[in-house]
């Protein structure tokens, strides 16, 4: 069960003064058929983004990539590997929209997947392998990656949770 993450969302009153919107759990979370938990906080659809309107940008289905020209905010946590349903990788990445994004030959781990978009990730608990066609590097809570458009994979070779937050940025593919 994914520890559910409290979201707060700012916005304006009709005479144009600030206020919260909402405060309590995020609304949009969906656990893949790989065991990994994903919760969307916010989405924008454009850039540059709107701040009119009070509608929550984060109520749709979960996909992995944001909207053309739009950026997606969310929190993944990643089971031990041990834990994890690599079997069903085809039924989770179809299930996010991105079953075009799974990279099926790669041995090193079963996770490997490209996406056209740059990811900011910061990890916030535990610790991942950050995985690159070649190479890896292991990331601990503080740490930061900045993934361009890279075939990558995350594995958690540890005994607990990593929780990572994310921006994902539509981009250009790499060429």
């Amino acid at each position: 069960m994914a520890k559910p993450i409290r979201r707060v969302v700012t916005g304006h009153d009709a005479e144009g003064r600030s206020i919260i919107l909402a405060d309590g759990p995020a609304p949009t979370v969906m656990t893949s058929a790989t065991n990994s938990t994903l919760t969307d906080l916010w989405e924008t659809a454009q850039t540059p983004a709107s701040n009119a309107g009070g509608e929550d940008a984060s109520l749709r289905p979960v996909r992995l990539m944001p909207p053309k020209n739009g950026a997606v905010f969310r929190i993944v946590e990643f089971p031990p590997d041990r834990e994890r349903s690599f079997g069903n990788r085809e039924a989770a990445f179809a299930a996010m929209g991105a079953a075009d994004a799974l990279d099926h030959g790669n041995p090193r781990h079963p996770g490997f997947h490209k996406t056209n978009t740059v990811d900011c990730v910061v990890v916030l608990e535990g610790e991942i392998w950050a995985m690159m066609d070649l190479g890896e590097t292991l990331l601990k809570a503080g740490d930061v990656l900045v993934q361009r458009g890279t075939n990558h994979s995350w594995s958690n070779r540890s005994d607990r949770v990593c929780r990572v937050a994310v921006v994902l940025i539509d981009a250009d593919p790499v060429q």
